[in-house]
């Protein structure tokens, strides 16, 4: 029998996210860029390694030769979405490549152009090194047409044609021949353009504002006294997800890397599920990132006052662009685990918490008084059509905040979160002054709350389940107290939280839920639902045990930081898309609890 195929970093998804409001590429831990979306988020991926399989495509690297074993390591800059990365020969010639995307401020706007730049510094000795760039298009077709320049390469066969503008020597490049590195060389690698200025000058010049943009933003950042650093690598990440031109936030960089090995859930999550409103948005909030959180609150109120049709769980980053899911039969798919997904089908499926969700989203608007467009009854009118629609769907199966392919139930969090919906409205029309909508509001909302609360509780689990009138635990009840539905201090949620912990723990990872579902058992831990657990126990006033389970949580993060969307309970290892955004804003809500004040820790001191 051969000897196991050893693992990369991309393997292991030790990747790093760069980005800037447009683009966002993941670069792993030996310096090569696996993947990135060109020229959105959402788009073909020019360079997708990450989900050749075996194949050697879709990726751009930098090859240091020499005897010996290479080295390398791989840190983000601090406070910045900036990645040095250092390869060593075994002679000690070394190389440090920086790799970001611009972000700064360029004629009194936002400058975030959708392009990378590498560059490519001799560091010790004379290191000789081979630059690859092997791009591909039509999601995993290689980029055969090559046009090289004076200065460029152009990289065609998609719909984009991919430009790189380098000082770099192009037959170098184009034939991957090594070459003694004597001097600073950099990759811009963007649109087909003509670069205006040296390609040493903007490398320096962009460097420099795009580090300075980053560290500025991260200086207004409220944060907790304990985990800082993690804080902030998440607040970076989470902003690294959103699509500032249209103000939309995408659940994670990536498509398809499966939730367990040897799985068919692969699902595309680029995109911006509803939902995840409600984490996004208190994150925000929490952090002061005031002007992200008003781009992504403008974002879902555009979806949320068509008031023709219904609410899809899960919108493109503009919002009326079709979702139709499909397989991309080019790309083998993560360490050849596909199928390779593109689109979602859940944009076409029942999920009922998403008008709660929306309304929850846009109550800031009503009670935030540091954002610029103020709530009023306008606003207040055309939320009320989703409040109609909650009331009228809370008990009517869906698809569920898991978003099971084959089953429908009564799921309680979708009831709740349509509970969640006039429960707002009630009080958004107590601060506007509508006595007569808020009877109206908080009358059905109340008989609502009656309605789940009797059933969705089981004697015979001792708790609150999953749908109601069955018997099925689900981590999604560990949010019912913070929704409102029921106070921390009463008896049926603290029992929940205490069954739910013994019976949905799998070594020390909170499963969603252990019922078979359309794919059998799960098989790994949904990340978030840790940050939800040490949130509950909290409130129930078990504070240091969260504060266990959140450290240990963090303790999980591949080696910059970012986490994913699931955690295998026995390996420990990270799968599902990254970064996830479900769990970057957890790492900032839950920190944010669970954190000593600061006058608490000096007092401490």
């Amino acid at each position: 029998m051969g000897q196991p195929k050893s693992l990369s970093p991309a393997d292991k998804l030790n990747v790093a996210p760069i980005g800037n409001g447009r683009i966002a590429a993941l670069v792993d831990a030996n310096g090569r860029i696996v993947w990135w979306c060109f020229p959105r988020l959402d788009c073909d991926p020019v360079f997708s390694r990450l989900l050749t399989g075996d194949e050697e495509k879709g990726f751009c690297d930098v090859v240091i030769h020499g005897n010996g074993e290479t080295r390398s390591r791989s840190s983000y800059v601090r406070n910045t979405a900036i990645i040095e990365t250092i390869l060593e020969d075994g002679h000690g010639n070394a190389v440090k490549i920086t790799d970001f995307a611009p972000r700064f401020m360029r004629y009194e706007r936002a400058f975030h152009p959708a392009q990378i730049l590498r560059r490519i510094e001799p560091l010790r000795g004379l290191p000789r090194v081979s630059i690859r760039v092997r791009p591909t298009h039509n999601y995993g077709q290689p980029s055969e047409r090559q046009t090289v320049g004076s200065n460029h390469m152009r990289f065609s066969g998609g719909v984009d044609v991919l430009r790189l503008t380098t000082d770099a020597p192009l037959s170098y490049i184009a034939n991957e021949t090594p070459f003694a590195l004597t001097h600073p060389v950099t990759l811009i690698l963007g649109p087909d353009e003509p670069l205006e200025a040296s390609v040493d000058r903007v490398s320096r010049e962009f460097l420099e504002l795009t580090r300075d943009y980053w560290l500025h933003w991260v200086r207004g950042l409220g944060i907790p006294f304990d985990w800082q650093s993690q804080v902030i690598r998440a607040a970076i990440t989470l902003k690294l997800c959103q699509f500032e031109e249209t103000g939309a936030i995408i659940a994670a960089h990536t498509t398809s890397i499966p939730e367990a090995p040897d799985t068919t859930r692969n699902w595309d999550y680029r995109y911006c599920w509803l939902r995840d409103a409600y984490f996004v948005i208190s994150a925000l909030n929490r952090l002061g990132a005031t002007e992200t959180m008003e781009s992504y609150i403008n974002y879902i109120t555009t979806i949320a006052v068509d008031a023709n049709r219904p609410l899809h769980p899960v919108y493109g980053i503009i919002p009326d662009e079709s979702l139709e899911e499909r397989v991309a039969g080019e790309l083998a798919g993560f360490r050849g685990m596909g199928p390779v997904r593109v689109g979602n089908q859940a944009a076409e499926q029942m999920q009922h918490d998403a008008y709660g969700s929306v309304i929850l989203g846009a109550s800031h608007m009503f009670i935030d008084q540091r954002l610029p467009g103020v709530g009023d009854e306008s606003l207040f009118r055309r939320l009320e059509p989703l409040g109609h629609q909650a009331r009228r769907l809370f008990l009517e199966p869906d698809a569920g905040p898991w978003e099971y392919r084959g089953r429908q139930r009564i799921h309680t969090h979708s009831a709740t979160m349509c509970w969640v919906a006039c429960d707002r409205l009630a009080r958004l029309a107590v601060l506007l002054g509508l006595s007569e909508r808020a009877s109206y509001w908080r009358d059905h909302s109340e008989k609502m709350r009656q309605e789940i609360l009797k059933r969705a509780w089981s004697d015979k689990q001792g708790a609150i389940t999953g749908a109601l009138d069955h018997e099925d635990l689900d981590a999604s009840v560990l949010l019912v107290s913070d929704l409102g539905l029921l106070p921390a201090s009463d008896e049926r949620f603290r029992k929940s939280v205490h069954v739910i912990g013994k019976e949905l723990s799998r070594n020390g990872f909170m499963m969603r839920y252990t019922a078979e579902d359309d794919f059998g058992a799960p098989e790994t831990s949904f990340l978030v639902c840790q940050f939800w657990y040490a949130d509950a126990l909290a409130a129930i006033g078990e504070r240091e045990r969260g504060r266990e389970i959140f450290a240990d949580v963090l303790s999980r993060t591949n080696c910059y930081g970012v986490l994913s969307e699931d955690i295998h309970p026995q390996t420990g290892q990270l799968w599902g898309n990254i970064p996830q955004t479900y769990c970057m804003a957890g790492v900032i809500n839950t920190g944010m609890q669970l954190s000593r004040s600061w006058e608490e820790a000096w007092s401490d001191a």
